[in-house]
């Protein structure tokens, strides 16, 4: 019998794996895929081209120290700043400047105020000076698991006295009343919220200020990018598990988790079974909930939480290029290189607004909003000489098409409308590319195991968010009933992204129940 089962080999389980081995647990990781590291993977897709599978940019682990608890750096990680962090072009037939994002905030008010006036400028740089200190403390519930007083110290603790109040309701409020609150220029505020949206609830729902605030944390950190692709990451956690004596099996789907009186088995496709004190489980919830449901769990209880649980109806597809050209963008200034960061092609939030209702109808958005990354710029190690790499992320699309239409017919027509769109921002792009590959919300699911196309495994809205993610009684990382299962990745706190915080949390836990006997004492019961 080994110490730790590590369901799934995600970045989170990863993280979680290699805490317990640091700490003397035997571990063995598991994973379905022949390809390591989840949604946080990379691979050739084109020849001479290192495509990532899934994320690409890194904001949160640079803020939570986990690199630097496991020495990833020692590993071969190594971080480039994105620096512009991002930029949102004007139409070229407008004649006005792009805003440009950079890490420096004095330069970031200088573009504001070319671009959208003295007086947002000035609104922005109050906005960074608020929310910087509020989105720190965000980062410090993020790392840990969400009881409600650690989040009312976290969050509220910056104010104690009369202010609380009007504090709490500041982030409890949408992105969008909060962007109304301190900017006049619609381009800004687009932006922003377009930023904002990235973790997939739209801005005009209550509790989203907060991802819009997270705009002022990039002024202190700005995102980075794995040397070598977003799979860098994962691979670097994987040598640290190794050089403490963990292992990762790929290729071997678990296919059951049982709890027997002296811990668990958990059987794979290829008929291995492997007893371990504990598990933790790193794939979707809804995954885990199937296991558990093979291994003789309650189904009544399962099926309930099945109901609750929401994944939602999609989040969004992803077009990869390899192409022989940066994207030009005339609204840019000749001194910055606006294509190191996020490029926010959106100028008016009711683009986003139409994108998101559509998506709830199972329609296609009426115009595509797109994310455009192209990292080939600041790291040639992806593209061969003289090649360059663009990924188009477009939110909102469905999982589930109206009428009975399927992603198969649609994917690359919906492909064109996005190329279209940084087209008309970049004129001339369309004819850079020299490869593609579409990924749809089907592809994502049947690729990377992301249910419904859900980048975020369940919704990100704040009814599933903090203690009630996903569910308040699986928000603890544990299972009712299943002593000694664990919960991490993107299903639990703090929510889909690249942090590893669920994971940390999760190997705390688990450390702490097996150093103060509570796996003992929950398993007579």
């Amino acid at each position: 019998m080994i110490d730790a089962v590590v369901v799934g080999s995600g970045h989170n389980a990863l993280v979680s794996a290699c805490y317990l081995a640091r700490a003397g647990w035997s571990v063995e990781v598991l994973e379905r895929d022949t390809v390591l590291g989840g949604a946080v993977s990379t691979v050739e897709r084109f020849p001479g081209h290192q495509v990532d599978r899934g994320s690409s940019a890194h904001i949160m682990i640079r803020h939570t120290g986990i690199i630097e608890e496991l020495e990833l750096a020692d590993h071969g990680l190594r971080y480039l700043d994105c620096d512009p962090w991002a930029f949102a072009p004007a139409p070229p037939a407008s004649g006005l400047p792009g805003i440009v994002f950079h890490r420096d905030l004095d330069a970031t008010c200088a573009s504001i105020a070319a671009a959208c006036g003295a007086t947002d400028a000035r609104a922005y740089l109050r906005f960074v000076e608020t929310w910087g200190p509020r989105t720190a403390s965000v980062m410090r519930a993020f790392s840990a698991p969400p009881t409600g007083g650690r989040l009312a110290r976290s969050f509220w603790g910056l104010d104690t006295g009369d202010g609380a109040t009007a504090l709490s309701r500041e982030f409890l409020q949408s992105g969008d009343a909060l962007l109304d609150h301190y900017f006049d220029d619609e381009r800004l505020k687009a932006a922003l919220a377009w930023f904002g949206a990235q973790s997939g609830p739209p801005m005009s729902e209550p509790g989203t200020a907060p991802m819009v605030g997270f705009a002022a944390l990039m002024h202190t950190l700005p995102p980075g990018r794995a040397v070598g692709g977003s799979g860098a990451l994962t691979r670097a956690l994987a040598s640290r598990l190794t050089a403490d004596g963990g292992t990762v099996r790929l290729g071997d789907a678990v296919t059951e988790l049982r709890r027997g009186p002296d811990g668990w088995t958990t059987r794979t496709e290829q008929g291995r079974e492997v007893r371990s004190r504990v598990v933790v489980a790193g794939c979707h919830i809804l995954a885990t909930l199937d296991l558990l449901e093979r291994g003789g769990h309650d189904p009544a209880q399962l099926a309930d939480w099945r109901r609750r649980i929401r994944v939602g109806p999609g989040i969004g597809m992803v077009l990869r290029l390899g192409t022989d050209a940066l994207p030009q963008y005339p609204s840019a200034p000749d001194d910055a290189a606006v294509t190191s960061g996020l490029q926010l092609l959106v100028s008016d939030r009711a683009q986003l607004r139409l994108a998101h209702g559509a998506a709830l109808a199972g329609e296609l958005p009426p115009t595509p909003a797109v994310l455009a990354m192209s990292f080939s710029g600041i790291d040639p190690s992806l593209s061969p000489a003289g090649e360059h790499q663009v990924t188009l992320w477009s939110q909102w699309h469905p999982y589930a098409l109206s009428g009975g239409r399927a992603w198969s017919d649609l994917a690359e027509s919906e492909g064109d409308r996005i190329v279209a769109e940084i087209d008309r921002l970049a004129p001339g792009f369309t004819g850079s590319v020299r490869h593609r590959l579409v990924q749809t919300p089907a592809d994502l699911e049947s690729e990377m195991g992301l249910i419904g196309g859900n980048v975020m495994h369940v919704e990100m809205s704040l009814d599933q968010m903090f203690m009630w993610r996903p569910l308040p009684e699986l928000s603890g990382q544990r299972v009712p009933d299943a002593t000694g299962l664990y919960l991490t990745g993107a299903s639990t706190h703090p929510g889909g992204g690249v942090s590893g915080s669920s994971g940390r949390s999760a190997a705390r836990i688990a450390l702490s129940d097996a150093r103060f006997g509570r796996l003992r004492r929950l398993a007579r019961r």
